[in-house]
């Protein structure tokens, strides 16, 4: 037996549906068509007819499916549009041309050619910029498919008090750019090094960290900047996020803290090159105490940012 066309329509849009949905939602099509294609056939169209416009004016069944169980078609929606393009707007404008800065000067160490020097920043930039597109987008993309709301309802209350409220944006993206700059420059050190022993490039890290112990970071770094991006989008710190912000800061510290105390964070090889270079033994213990207080500082700047954005909401 052939099936008719609200059959075939109805199984296409149930298809894709959960087991436990299905068939509500089947029960509800079939009673909505039939009612539908009576009213018209009431007003002297032939059934046949009324069938196939009733169905025309539902639309394709996949996005009256997606309507159904509430899945998004769209990659980034209304809800979050305008906070990725004004967001992906800053770190365009700043992270690529810090990169392109970072990586000439770098390069100007090693290289007479300005040709060379500028090609290789400008390569860099570009390559930043795709990855910068790219994983924020994944992110917003993925905040889109599991319901995250920008603010809720919106009433008068939700006002911003001006200056506060740009300040708590400012620290966001502040957070974001930074975080975007050290994820590059460990990426950069790691295949392509930032330090140069004999005209050869060498990196400032231990290579031996990757891929494990690098992978933890980037996952600290990448929580710290899915944060800051939720930050963006509820418009405040709330005690919840304080915490989370706080746990992470300790987190990124205590493994920073962790390889510097078993002497495994630096590359030695770039040590030995400097010492056999005329500098002092000292350097490592230089080096690890700048590197020991560049990750205090963070973390406790990070900290402090979130304990007072979540005191400014409060005494809001």
């Amino acid at each position: 037996m052939t099936a008719t066309l609200t059959q075939r329509y109805i199984t296409a849009t149930t298809k894709n549906l959960g087991t436990a949905s299905d068939a509500d939602v089947r029960a509800e099509l079939e009673g909505s068509i039939a009612d539908a294609i009576d009213a018209r056939v009431e007003q002297g169209v032939k059934r046949v007819d009324a069938e196939r416009a009733v169905l025309t004016e539902l639309g394709d069944p996949a996005l009256l499916a997606a309507g159904y169980a509430d899945r998004p078609l769209h990659l980034i929606g209304p809800r979050h549009y305008l906070t990725w393009a004004r967001l992906l707007k800053i770190l365009l404008a700043t992270v690529p041309l810090v990169t392109f800065i970072g990586v000439a000067l770098i390069e100007s160490f090693s290289n007479d050619s300005i040709g060379e020097i500028i090609a290789a920043g400008i390569t860099m930039g570009l390559s930043v910029a795709v990855h910068v597109t790219f994983w924020l987008t994944l992110l917003f993309a993925v905040l889109e498919r599991i319901g995250t709301t920008s603010r809720g309802h919106w009433n008068v209350d939700r006002l911003p008090d001006y200056p506060r409220s740009h300040v708590n944006r400012g620290d966001s993206v502040a957070s974001l750019i930074g975080l975007t700059i050290l994820a590059g420059a460990m990426f950069w050190d790691g295949f392509a090094g930032f330090a140069r022993l004999d005209a050869e490039p060498v990196s400032i890290l231990n290579p031996d960290l990757w891929p494990w112990a690098i992978s933890v970071l980037f996952t600290l770094i990448a929580a710290r900047a899915a944060l800051s991006v939720r930050i963006l989008i509820v418009g405040r710190w709330t005690t919840s996020m304080a915490i989370l912000n706080t746990t992470l800061a300790i987190l990124f510290m205590s493994v920073i803290a962790t390889l510097l105390g078993r002497g495994e964070l630096i590359n030695q090889e770039l040590v030995l090159g400097v010492i056999d270079a005329g500098a002092s033994t000292d350097i490592v213990r230089v080096i690890a105490l700048i590197a020991g207080l560049a990750a205090v500082g963070f973390a406790s700047w990070s900290i402090a940012i979130g304990w007072r954005g979540t005191a400014n909401t409060t005494n809001r």
